[in-house]
Parts: structure tokens; sequence; C-alpha cells
């Protein structure tokens, strides 16, 4: 049973370059298609109402790569599944969480504009919780160490996933609204069918991999992604958020952008096992798990809620 433990850290999710090169751009078209919801004035709003957005990136930069540290400590579980959990931990919300939260009855704008504000703090954010936690974390040290992971690279890379399509789509919008309109929802729905069916296939070539693993990371995936909503909500319930905000900022911290961490692990990390699949597992149960927070949440209108 050892043994078979051990082999989630040295097997590898195979991926080739032309598939990883359309998975970057994918993960592009994904951004882009939210940067068209944006504008100037939503950062403006932000700025003039800063305590809900404050507290959402407090919760999901600090709180949650800290507590997600001390999780993978708790669990004893292998490196590469310990360092999976904290390399999702450092990303930022993912544009699914704007869904979620309208069909929550949630501040969507909120929502819409914190994933932004996320997305952009996630360049330089996501490479300094990696480091971090990953390197305070003895059995996951020797991964960091053994890749010669450069915080310099993994900022240029999120930067351009990320960075580049945020600030084209908000030109692209602004330059041209009336384009922007018509084709803001089919490309967002395209962009996003497209990933899931890329990611699908993805998981049929390498089936037997997940076949053979997934049973390690159920359980760690559940937890940690109910620790990640559980933060946003306390947190935004103790600064005193009201109710919408309040399902706003539980849903930004709760849903991370998996799909950001699946593409680290193989442009970083060679598809290491253990990581890779804590990265699609992420992407499916979040998907579950935010459909079930929405429901519930669907059915207590805010009026009724007693924050």
């Amino acid at each position: 049973m050892i043994a078979f433990l051990q082999t989630i850290d040295e097997a590898a999710l195979n991926f080739d370059e032309s598939s990883l090169l359309l998975l970057n751009i994918l993960i592009g078209l994904m951004m882009l298609g939210m940067a068209l919801d944006l504008d100037v004035e939503d950062f403006r709003r932000l700025a003039r109402k800063p305590k809900p957005p404050l507290i959402g990136l407090i919760a999901q930069f600090l709180l949650l790569p800290a507590l997600t540290f001390v999780l993978t400590l708790v669990l004893d579980i292998r490196p590469s599944i310990a360092l999976g959990m904290i390399l999702v931990a450092s990303c930022p919300g993912g544009n699914l969480s704007n869904v979620m939260t309208y069909l929550a009855g949630g501040n969507a704008p909120l929502s819409v504009g914190m994933t932004a504000v996320s997305t952009a703090a996630a360049i330089v954010m996501t490479p300094l919780n990696l480091s971090i936690w990953g390197s305070l974390n003895p059995d996951t040290e020797p991964i960091l160490r053994s890749v010669s992971l450069s915080p310099l690279d993994l900022f240029m890379t999120i930067f351009v996933i990320l960075g580049l399509p945020l600030v084209a789509g908000m030109l692209i919008a602004r330059r041209f609204p009336a384009i922007t309109e018509r084709v803001r929802g089919p490309f967002k729905v395209f962009s996003v069918v497209v990933f899931v069916g890329f990611v699908a296939v993805a998981l049929a070539n390498n089936w037997e991999h997940f076949i053979d693993y997934i049973g390690l990371v159920v359980f760690a995936v559940l937890l940690h992604n109910a620790i990640a909503f559980g933060i946003g909500n306390v947190a935004a319930r103790a600064a005193g958020l009201d109710e919408r905000d309040q399902r706003a900022v539980t849903i930004e911290v709760g849903l991370q952008n998996s799909a950001l961490a699946l593409i680290l692990v193989f442009d970083f990390f060679d598809g290491l096992g253990g990581m890779a699949i804590i990265a699609a597992w992420w992407g499916i149960w979040h998907i579950i798990a935010g459909l079930i927070v929405a429901r519930v949440w669907s059915r207590r209108p805010v009026e009724a809620v007693v924050a």
C-alpha cells in the first residue's frame, strides 16, 4: 500500500505540447470573455466601497493559503497532493463564481469586480503564496527545489494567461461597445464549453491515472473546498458585510480558478500526478459544491435571512 501511495508522487499525466498550448489559449479566452463585462467604472465602484473586495482578498490570498498549509500538515498526505492543494489555494477566484453568485441571490456586480481584482492580484500573490507555503512544508519543499521553480517565470506565465486577456478585454469593451454587446454572451459560453470539452478529452486520455488515484484526493478536496467556503463566509460575517455581499465573498473564496492551477502544474511540474489530480478534481467538485450552495441560498431570500 505504501509503495502504491508513493507512485502518485512519481506519476505524470500525459499532455503533448500542442494540447498545453491550446489549454493556455482557452484559459486566456475565458479571461477575455470575463473582461468584456468590465470597465473602469467597475473598479471605481469598488474603490468607493472597498470593504467587501478587501475582505475577499484577505480571505482569498492570506487566510486560505495559510489554513491550507496547516491542513496539509494535519492530513499527512503525499507531497504532490499537498503541493497541489497549496497551489489551488494560491489561485484567484474563477469566473464561475459570478454565475453562482447570481444564482445564489448575492451581489453579482461585486462578484465580477472581485474576480477581476483577485485575478490582477494573482499575478503577484499566486507565485508568492506557492513559494512561501510550499517551501515551509518540509514534504513539498523538495518538489519546489527539484523543479527549480522561478517566481519570476511563474509571474510572467500568470501575467500572460490572466493579465493580458484582462486588459485586452476591457480595452475591446471600451473601444467597441456595440460589437462587445453582441458577442459577450456567446463568446463566454463558447469558451467555457470548449474548455470543458478539452478537459473531458484530457481526462479520457489519462483515465487510468484518475481511476488509480482519485480515491486519494476526493476527501481532501471536499474538506479543502468546505474550508474555503467557510473562510469566506466567516470573514464576511465578521466584517459586518450585508447578506448579499456575504454571499458574493463566500462564493468568490470558495470557487478557485483550478483551470489556472492545472495549467501551472503542466507548465512547471510536468503534470505531476498528485498536483494534477487535485487541480482536475477541484475543477469538477467546485462546480458541484457551487451549485449546492447557490441552490440553498436561492431558496432563502435575502430579506428573510438574519445576517
